[in-house]
C-alpha cells in the first residue's frame, strides 16, 4: 500500500486523526486488496475468509509494536473476513472493527447540527446491535475538536490505540462498531485533545448506565426494553395532572428514605416493595424523586450529575428502574423526576473540557462557572449542547415513562448575574442581565416535552419574580406547567418559627402569599432544602414545649393543605422526623411507635384524603375564583379564616386557623350558606395527638350576618390548630 512510516508511527502512538484510512481493508496503489491491523497483543495475524474459514493471507509484521499489513491474493474487491491472531501456543479469531461501514447517516448529522435530534440517545452512546450479521456494540460520541477518540475498556486492556474511532467531519461525531462486545462491558473514552494532549479518561456523555460510584466507567447497556403495564395510568395522566386536579407530592431521596437493618442501600425493586404501599396508604398522588441521574458525589444528592441519561447504579439497572416506575404507575401514583440542566460538576471523568476545549461549558468563567456550587454552566447557546440536554429530558419521559420533570435551579439559569457581584458577569447582547440563550432553551424544552408526551408536566424551581414562568410560550411565558412557590414557603416558615406571642406582629407573613397566589400555577413546597444545613427538621423549627411543637406542625400542615396550590412534602415531614435529614441514613421510622409522631402521620393521611375528595380544595387551585378571605385581619389573636371554592357542584370548604396556644369559644365566622356545617378535619383531634377541643362534629349556621355574609358560625377554636368545615347542603 506504500504506507508511509509516519502514518504507521501515528497508529502506533495513537495519534492518527483518521485511523480508518489506514486500518482495515483498502485497495493499494498496485490495485491489490490489502488488510492492515494493529495488534500489539499478537505475534502473528492471518486474514480468514469468513464464508469458508479458509486462510487467505498471512500479514507481515511491519513493527515490533504490532502493526501488520499484507495483500490478499486473488481478491480485487472488498469482502467479509476475520482476523486470526497468534501468540505463543495460543490463537484466536475475531472480527476486524475497521472493516465495518459508518454507523450514522447524513440525517443524524443534519438534525444534530440543527439542534433537533431529540432521539439523540438512540444514536450517540453505546448500543448493542447487529451490523452486517455481526453482533457487537455501536459507539458514537460528539467531540468535534478532538484529534482522536478511542473506546477503551477491559476488552482492549484500556489501550487507546486499539479502537480509535472514525470522525464524521460534518458533525464532529466519532463512531465505531466493536464486534463481539456485549451488554455489560465497562468502557470509557480516551480523547486526544485539541492541542494533542491526552485527556483524563471520560465517561460517555450519553451512556445509559454507569458504574456505581466511586467507580466511574460507563457500561454497555442499550435502551431498556420493558414490558410496561401502565397503559391505564398513561391514558388518565392528562386528567390527573391538570391544574384542576389534586396533586399531592411526596418528595423522596431514594438513598435515605429507607435502608436495610445494616444501613445498606435498597435496590429499585426493594424500594418499590415498600414505597408503593406506603405512598398508596398515605394518599399522595405523586412521588418526586431527587435526581436519579448518575452522580459521582453522593453528598450532592444527585444535583451534580454526570450521567444525564443513566439512572444511578446505586440502586440497580435501568431495567429495574423501569420496573420501579411501572409499579408506581400500576398503583395509580405519578412519578416526578428532578432534572438538572443548570450546572454540572467539574470531575475529570465528566463533561469538563471534554475534547480539550470548553465544549459543553463556556470558556469564560464569568459565564461558565457557578461560584456557589463550584460547578460548570452549560453553554445553552450552543446548538449541540442544547440538543444534548433536550434529548436527556425527553429520554426520561420516552424510556422510563416519567410523568413530570422538576427542573432544578431555574433562577440560576435565567440571570447572568445570579449570585455574582458587579464585574463578575457579562451582559447579554441587549446589555441586560437575562440569559437569553437559557430562556430560549427552557421554552423549547418545555414545548418539546408537551408536544411529545400528552399530560406530561414540567415544574420550575424558580425563586425570583420572573414573570410568566408557568405561562405558555405562545403567551410570552417560559412554558412550565407549575412553579414552586418559594416565597410562600419562606414567609410561612418564618411565621411558624416565631413564638406565638410575637406572631401578631408578623400576621402578613401568612397572608401576603395570596396577593400573588394566582400570578403563576404554584406548588407549595416543604422540600429537602428546608431540613438540611443546620436548618433543622420541620418539627425542630416549631416553637414551644414538645406538645406545642407538634401542635404547631399539625396546624401548619393543615393550613398548607387548605391553602391554594398543589402540595409537596419532603419525606419524614409526614411523621415529624425529629433530627435534621441525613442522606447517609434511613429516616427514623421507629418514631412511629410514639403517639405524637403517629398522629402527624395520621393527619397527613387524612389531609390527602380530604384534599382529594373535596373539589373546592383543588379544582380552582390556580384560579382566583377559588379563594375568598373571610377573616384576614385578626392579627391580635393570630386567627385566619378563608373559603376555598370549587367548580359548580363542589361545596365550599371553610378553613379556620388559630396560631396561638389559646383556645377561643364563641368565635364568630361569617359563612355564605345557612344550614349545617360539618367539621371535616380538626388538627387538634386526639387521634392526631391534640387536645381534642372542637365543635362536636359540626355547627348549625345562625341567621346572624358576619364578615359580610348572610349567616355565621359560632365556633370553638382549638389551640394551635386548623379546622375545616363543609356545608351539608349545597346547590352549586
Amino acid at each position: 500500500m506504500n504506507l508511509r512510516p509516519q502514518e504507521i508511527e501515528a497508529i502506533l502512538r495513537g495519534r492518527h486523526e483518521n485511523p480508518f484510512s489506514i486500518l482495515g481493508m483498502h485497495r493499494g496503489d498496485d490495485d491489490l486488496i490489502y488488510v492492515n491491523a494493529f495488534a500489539p497483543q499478537a505475534a502473528t495475524v492471518e486474514v480468514i475468509e469468513k464464508a469458508s474459514d479458509a486462510p487467505l493471507a498471512k500479514l507481515v509484521r511491519l513493527s515490533d509494536e504490532g502493526f501488520f499489513s499484507g495483500p490478499v491474493a486473488n481478491r480485487n474487491t472488498r469482502f467479509p473476513y476475520l482476523l486470526r491472531f497468534g501468540a505463543g501456543d495460543q490463537s484466536w479469531t475475531s472480527e476486524d472493527p475497521f472493516r465495518f461501514p459508518p454507523l450514522l447517516g447524513d440525517l443524524d448529522d443534519y438534525l444534530f447540527a440543527e439542534g433537533k435530534h431529540f432521539d439523540l440517545y438512540r444514536r450517540l452512546g453505546a448500543h448493542p446491535c447487529t451490523l452486517e450479521g455481526v453482533d457487537g456494540t455501536a459507539f458514537s460520541v460528539w467531540a468535534p475538536n478532538a484529534r482522536r477518540v478511542s473506546v477503551v475498556g477491559d476488552f482492549n486492556a484500556w489501550d487507546g490505540r486499539r479502537h480509535p474511532m472514525r470522525k464524521r467531519l460534518g458533525s464532529g461525531i466519532w463512531e465505531i462498531f466493536i464486534p463481539e462486545l456485549a451488554h455489560g462491558a465497562r468502557y470509557k473514552l480516551e480523547i486526544l485533545g485539541v492541542h494533542g494532549e491526552i485527556m483524563p479518561l471520560k465517561a460517555d456523555p450519553v451512556s445509559l448506565s454507569q458504574e456505581a460510584p466511586p467507580a466511574t466507567a460507563s457500561i454497555v447497556t442499550g435502551i431498556p426494553d420493558h414490558d410496561w403495564g401502565d397503559k391505564n395510568w398513561l391514558a388518565e395522566r392528562a386528567n390527573r395532572q391538570s391544574v384542576s386536579s389534586p396533586i399531592s407530592i411526596y418528595e423522596v431521596h431514594l438513598g435515605s428514605w429507607r435502608r436495610d437493618e445494616n444501613n445498606q442501600l435498597l435496590n429499585y425493586d426493594e424500594l418499590a416493595d415498600y414505597l408503593v404501599d406506603y405512598v398508596t396508604d398515605m394518599g399522595f398522588t405523586h412521588v418526586e424523586l431527587m435526581p436519579v441521574t448518575e452522580h459521582p458525589f453522593t453528598g450532592s444528592w444527585g444535583y451534580q450529575p454526570i450521567g444525564l441519561f443513566a439512572p444511578t447504579k446505586r440502586f440497580g439497572t435501568p431495567q429495574q428502574f423501569c420496573q420501579f416506575v411501572d409499579r408506581l404507575h400500576r398503583a395509580g401514583i405519578g412519578v416526578i423526576a428532578d432534572w438538572v440542566p443548570a450546572h454540572f460538576p467539574s470531575d475529570t471523568h465528566g463533561l469538563a473540557r471534554f475534547d480539550g476545549t470548553a465544549l459543553y461549558e463556556h470558556e469564560d468563567p464569568r459565564l461558565g462557572f457557578h461560584q456557589d456550587w463550584n460547578t460548570l454552566i452549560y453553554n445553552f447557546g450552543r446548538t449541540e449542547v442544547a440538543n444534548f440536554l433536550q434529548a436527556s429530558a425527553l429520554y426520561w419521559l420516552d424510556t422510563f415513562h416519567i410523568d413530570a420533570l422538576r427542573v432544578d435551579a431555574v433562577a440560576s439559569m435565567l440571570y447572568l448575574d445570579y449570585s455574582r457581584k458587579e464585574g463578575e458577569w457579562i451582559p447579554n447582547r441587549l446589555g441586560g442581565n437575562h440569559n437569553l440563550d437559557a430562556v430560549d432553551f427552557l421554552r423549547t424544552t418545555n414545548e418539546n416535552v408537551h408536544a411529545r408526551h400528552l399530560g406530561a408536566l414540567t415544574i420550575a424551581e424558580e425563586s425570583t419574580a420572573w414573570p410568566g414562568v408557568s405561562r405558555p410560550v405562545r403567551d410570552g411565558g417560559l412554558g412550565f406547567d407549575f412553579k414552586w412557590n418559594m416565597g410562600w414557603m419562606h414567609d410561612t416558615l418564618e411565621y411558624m418559627k416565631r413564638d406565638p406571642i410575637h406572631r401578631r406582629f408578623h400576621h402578613w407573613e401568612m397572608t401576603f402569599g395570596l396577593l400573588y397566589a394566582y400570578s403563576e400555577n404554584f406548588v407549595l413546597p416543604l422540600s429537602h432544602d428546608e431540613v438540611v444545613h443546620g436548618k433543622g427538621s420541620l418539627l425542630q423549627k416549631m416553637p414551644g414545649d414538645p406538645w406545642q411543637k407538634f401542635a404547631n406542625l399539625r396546624a401548619y400542615l393543615a393550613f398548607m393543605w387548605a391553602h391554594p396550590g398543589k402540595k409537596l412534602l419532603f419525606m419524614g415531614g409526614e411523621f415529624a422526623q425529629e433530627r435534621e435529614w441525613n442522606h447517609d441514613h434511613s429516616l427514623d421510622w421507629h418514631l412511629l411507635a410514639d403517639h405524637s409522631h403517629r398522629g402527624i402521620q395520621d393527619l397527613v393521611r387524612d389531609l390527602n384524603s380530604t384534599y382529594r375528595n373535596n373539589g373546592a380544595l383543588h379544582e380552582l387551585d390556580c384560579d382566583p375564583d377559588g379563594f375568598e378571605w373571610i377573616e384576614q385581619n385578626d392579627a391580635d389573636r393570630s386567627i385566619f379564616a378563608f373559603l376555598r371554592k370549587g367548580k359548580n357542584g363542589s361545596p365550599p370548604i371553610l378553613a379556620v386557623c388559630n396560631m396561638t396556644p389559646v383556645p377561643h369559644t364563641d368565635y364568630r365566622i361569617g359563612v355564605p350558606l345557612h344550614g349545617r356545617w360539618t367539621e371535616i378535619l380538626n388538627s387538634d383531634a386526639e387521634r392526631y395527638g391534640g387536645s381534642n377541643v372542637g365543635n362536636c362534629g359540626g355547627l348549625d349556621a345562625q341567621d346572624i350576618p358576619s364578615h359580610g355574609r348572610p349567616a355565621s358560625l359560632s365556633m370553638t377554636l382549638p389551640p394551635l390548630a386548623t379546622i375545616m368545615f363543609r356545608p351539608e347542603r349545597h346547590h352549586g
